[in-house]
């Protein structure tokens, strides 16, 4: 009688453990399909876009079958842990410790911040009178060289206009503004602004063949003797609805819904986004291919390190979280997504020092800051 249980609790084990090596194959397989989403563009299959941006969900699910099959004391324990480590280089975008000394003030050395400011919290969506002061607080606090915003909102008064306001208490008296919407009657204006304390001697846009929020502008700063190019970019977002946040929050509660229709909605607005990503990405990567200057980039890309929009703009450039900082990169304080979607890039002229994200959440995105050290262009 007790063989005959034990044989029994052996063939349940064994069948149990046949379904998780199953389970370990799916996960391994979805990983492996994520480390494809930096280099096939959402444009042609739009699926594996869905596998990058579940990228570190992946990890973690892999991680627990190591960590089941050790347990065990199985072989099979190295079947996820080698897919794993096999994308060390994606790993290293989430996740970075760097050892990097402080950068030698007597250089050329410039502070720089890329900030989604979300219209400097006209709608109070933080329910703190405060915030817009606590933002130029903050602004004032780091004294960037260069700042980058997102967002950027400003009214044709004394109130709101924000233009105004930041070229009052801070450093940096160049600018370049782009407005997408301007609204007349009452005189407000969203887009982009770019703020430099190094005069700014041509400025660019470019063309996304539609109207729309999102936008790319550049500017040609004057370093001294030398000259770089500024992007600042704000790529195409998700553009959830009221109820899409609310369902998303919901699924996090664990409050069960049964509503399909609100998630296939999701899936296709994620899926118009990566698409539009991929479109701007792949104009913004050929127009920094053809700079005549050093290039620098900042933005709000909308998408994480694991998709085909940073690895295109990111082409032959550095990422200043990578070369200098350290912890888990999350720059969105929101649901979706809630990594790193914030970034500054340069190229082989600059050198990074010190990256920081700033973890005060006075808009829906952090501030990030870094000191960058540029090699002289002059020969």
């Amino acid at each position: 009688m007790v063989n005959e249980t034990n044989t029994l609790r052996k063939g349940k084990r064994y069948y149990f453990n046949k379904l998780i090596l199953l389970g370990n194959h799916l996960a391994v397989l979805s990983l492996l399909i994520s480390y494809l989403a930096p280099f096939v563009s959402p444009e042609n299959f739009s699926f594996i876009a869905f596998f990058g941006i579940s990228y570190p969900f992946l990890v973690l699910v892999n991680l627990l079958f190591v960590v089941y099959w050790i347990v065990l004391f199985k072989r099979k324990a190295f079947y996820s842990l080698m897919i794993i480590l096999s994308g060390f280089g994606m790993a290293h975008r989430y996740v970075q410790f760097s050892f990097k000394g402080s950068p030698d003030k007597s250089k050329k050395l410039m502070k720089v911040m890329s900030y989604n400011v979300k219209v400097f919290d006209l709608y109070n969506w933080s329910h703190n009178v405060e915030t817009r002061a606590k933002m130029f607080n903050l602004i004032t606090d780091e004294s960037p060289d260069i700042m980058c915003f997102q967002e950027f909102f400003s009214r044709d008064s004394s109130k709101f206009n924000n233009f105004d306001t930041l070229l009052k208490f801070q450093k940096a008296k160049y600018s370049h503004v782009e407005y997408t919407t301007n609204l007349k009657a009452s005189r407000q204006h969203f887009g982009i602004a770019t703020f430099s304390a190094y005069p700014i001697v041509s400025k660019g846009k470019i063309n996304f063949g539609y109207l729309g929020n999102n936008v790319c502008i550049y500017s040609d700063i004057k370093m001294g003797n030398d000259t770089i190019r500024l992007y600042n970019m704000h790529l195409q977002s998700i553009a959830f609805s009221k109820s899409d946040y609310k369902y998303a929050e919901d699924l996090q509660k664990d409050i069960e819904s049964e509503d399909m229709a609100q998630s296939k909605n999701i899936v296709r607005r994620l899926k118009k986004a990566f698409v539009k990503r991929a479109k701007q990405a792949d104009l913004i990567a050929a127009s920094i291919a053809t700079s005549p200057y050093p290039v620098l980039v900042c933005g709000d890309f909308n998408d994480t390190p694991a998709s085909y929009s940073y690895s295109t703009i990111s082409k032959n450039l550095s990422d200043a979280f990578i070369e200098s900082g350290n912890g888990f990169g999350k720059s969105y304080v929101g649901i979706f997504p809630s990594f790193r979607i914030d970034y500054i890039l340069h190229n082989n002229k600059f050198k990074a020092y010190n990256f920081k994200t700033i973890r005060e959440e006075l808009s829906d995105h952090f501030p990030i800051v870094t000191y960058l050290e540029l090699q002289s262009t002059n020969k």
